[in-house]
């Protein structure tokens, strides 16, 4: 989001911002209809519609899932937006959302250890959904969220990049084969199109990989080479010219993929035409197998059913 300096500088402007600021979902936003759609957080749930599915390790899950960024407070757009997704998120309206995301036929959550207790009373609440993680801990984490349910594991993105940067990969390759160890699908995390390449070079026993579709964590030293300036924040920076290069890797490889941050993390979510746009140019560059995360936030309007037709409409083959 833009602002003027004269906006910012005046009490309006201020409150003026964080009201836009707050209104800008992790996922599709279109026109506002009150958080339309949640229901009750107890008793079974029947899913009303269907999304199409893929295949991660044994088990089939809708092509959309849902994601935990916003649930968790991680906005990636300011502290700000932080703040108003963590007082909306309270334990009863993150259960209500991802009811409301099975019934529209959203079958499976992206989250980690962290949200697993909110994950086992959703179950035993009547809502069957999948759970698949993103970790990077020990043994003990990973025994954990198998117990809880977890049906997949990704090695933590953030921590991947930087192994890899290191020249250090071949220790999330351990980590894998102790999750494989415990019987669960086994996932890598990455923003990094390279990442992918190299661990398909290498022939890891891989089931589905996480593809952040922008490199969005580069330091400053490659931003100053590949741009010639170094833009604010530097950790934050999302370029047009990345998707293409996240879907050349994810077609490459004959694994399923699960592209995240199609909407540059909110960046895009201001213009109902944004939104179709970024669904459509991802799902026809992907695989069929391939599938999508999206961080919902459906406090102005109901996303899951808006999420869930996009992915009907441009995913559907």
């Amino acid at each position: 989001m833009r602002m003027t300096s004269d906006a910012t500088a005046s009490g309006t402007g201020r409150r003026e911002f964080l009201k836009r600021a707050a209104a800008l979902p992790a996922a599709a936003a279109v026109a506002a209809v009150g958080g339309a759609g949640v229901g009750a957080a107890t008793g079974a749930v029947k899913a009303q519609a269907s999304v199409p599915t893929i295949r991660i390790g044994s088990h089939d899950i809708s092509r959309l899932v849902c994601g935990a960024n916003p649930f968790n407070a991680g906005s990636h757009l300011s502290t700000f937006v932080d703040r108003e997704m963590r007082a909306y998120h309270t334990p009863e309206q993150i259960t209500k959302t991802l009811r409301r995301c099975y019934e529209v036929g959203i079958t499976c959550w992206q989250g980690g250890s962290a949200n697993l207790d909110l994950y086992r009373g959703l179950v035993d609440g009547g809502c069957p959904m999948h759970f698949i993680a993103i970790a990077s801990g020990d043994d003990a984490e990973i025994r954990r969220l198998r117990d809880g349910g977890c049906i997949g594991i990704a090695h933590h993105g953030e921590a991947t990049d930087n192994l890899f940067r290191g020249g250090k990969l071949d220790q999330v390759n351990a980590y894998l084969k102790r999750v494989r160890d415990a019987g669960l699908a086994v996932g890598v995390s990455t923003h990094m199109p390279d990442v992918v390449d190299a661990i398909e070079s290498r022939g890891w026993d891989v089931d589905y990989y996480m593809t952040c579709v922008y490199e969005r964590h580069r330091d400053e030293k490659a931003l100053k080479a590949l741009l010639g300036y170094v833009p604010l924040p530097p950790r934050e920076v999302y370029l047009r010219e990345d998707p293409p290069r996240m879907f050349k890797a994810i077609r490459a490889t004959k694994r399923p993929c699960l592209a995240f941050k199609i909407l540059a993390a909110g960046r895009l979510s201001d213009r109902k035409e944004w939104v179709e746009r970024a669904f459509r140019e991802t799902l026809s560059s992907i695989k069929p197998t391939d599938g999508v995360i999206i961080g919902i936030y459906d406090r102005y309007s109901d996303q899951p059913a808006e999420c869930a037709a996009l992915v009907r409409r441009f995913g559907g083959a």
